[in-house]
């Protein structure tokens, strides 16, 4: 990667102290360090041992909350770790929950579609860096469908731009949304290529990039939708030797029950929560992108979703029992 710019090539030196901003300790002539830096001690010595307590004792009456006694919990994005193994839902469940961060929780559509972009383009980093590429060309094909999981893909080749990747997208059937619409808007003014055909010659393929995001069908699609217009864009993908990263739900596969005879992906993003179909997920990766659902929705489904480290929006889990 280029070094950053906008330095300018300036160089910064060190700053000496002058003689109105002495280091403590120095000796000054006629003075006494000493005796000046024990007034200094003893002035911290007498202050109040916390922030709190130090700003109660100077800021008037009335502007400092009193803390109750008990102690109180911290904020956090979620629950603690769960020893209990990660739920994994069925399509009713699903559009359940989807239903009641829309319509309750007032989650915007576009709002979970950039979450989920966002987390989606966030494992691909985890699961592909960029310094283990084996192609010089940071290069990664997304492919996408017409429904809500190719929204998602869309987002997630504009924040692999963003990561520095090289995103080229193929959209054959672009919906009439507007929401997508703008979704596209958005990768075009990034200057993110579009693909007029896929090749059929998977070889072109797999010289060409270093890994498939598949957001052709998701969790919305019903059983059979990849046997029409999808039949050959699947066809292709499951003959490519390069990994295949595949959102929520592989495209060809059944929610519930999973693969039968579709694509292979070697990475999984279960978005909110894995589904049943991940249970027969024999990939090398599996993620999960749901950090952002509220507490209470979690419980309520009882998701028990793995501890987030640190800031992380997704989480990789362990094969299913």
């Amino acid at each position: 990667m280029a070094a950053p710019r906008g330095c300018g090539g300036l160089s910064i030196k060190p700053v000496r102290p002058s003689r109105q901003h002495r280091p403590r300790g120095t000796r000054v002539a006629g003075g006494n360090p000493a005796g000046a830096g024990a007034a200094r001690a003893a002035s911290h010595r007498a202050a109040p041992q916390s922030a709190v307590g130090t700003i109660a004792a100077t800021a008037p009456a009335g502007l400092i909350p009193l803390f109750p006694s008990r102690s109180v919990p911290i904020m956090s994005s979620g629950p603690g770790p769960s020893r209990e193994p990660p739920r994994y839902l069925s399509k009713a469940e699903a559009e359940a929950m989807e239903k009641e961060l829309l319509e309750d929780y007032r989650f915007g559509r576009q709002q979970l579609i950039e979450i989920w972009g966002h987390a989606c383009a966030v494992a691909v980093t985890k699961a592909f860096p960029l310094p283990s590429l084996p192609r010089k060309q940071p290069t990664v094909l997304v492919v996408c469908g017409p429904e809500q999981n190719g929204a998602i893909g869309l987002v997630c080749a504009r924040h692999l731009r963003v990561f520095d990747y090289e995103p080229t997208i193929f959209y054959p059937k672009r919906s009439l949304d507007p929401l997508y619409r703008d979704f596209t808007t958005q990768c075009e003014k990034m200057d993110i290529p579009f693909l007029s055909y896929l090749p059929t010659e998977v070889q072109l393929i797999n010289d060409a990039y270093n890994a498939v995001v598949d957001a052709v069908l998701g969790a919305e699609a019903e059983l059979g939708e990849g046997r029409g217009p999808c039949a050959g864009i699947l066809a292709t993908l499951k003959h490519v030797r390069i990994p295949i990263v595949s959102l929520d739900v592989p495209s060809g596969w059944d929610v519930e029950a999973g693969s039968s005879g579709g694509i292979s992906p070697d990475v999984l993003v279960s978005l909110m929560a894995p589904k049943l179909c991940a249970r027969r997920f024999l990939g090398r990766q599996h993620f999960v992108a749901g950090r952002f659902v509220p507490y209470d929705v979690q419980k309520k489904f009882e998701l028990n979703l793995p501890e987030y480290p640190g800031t992380e929006c997704v989480v990789a889990l362990s094969a299913p029992q």
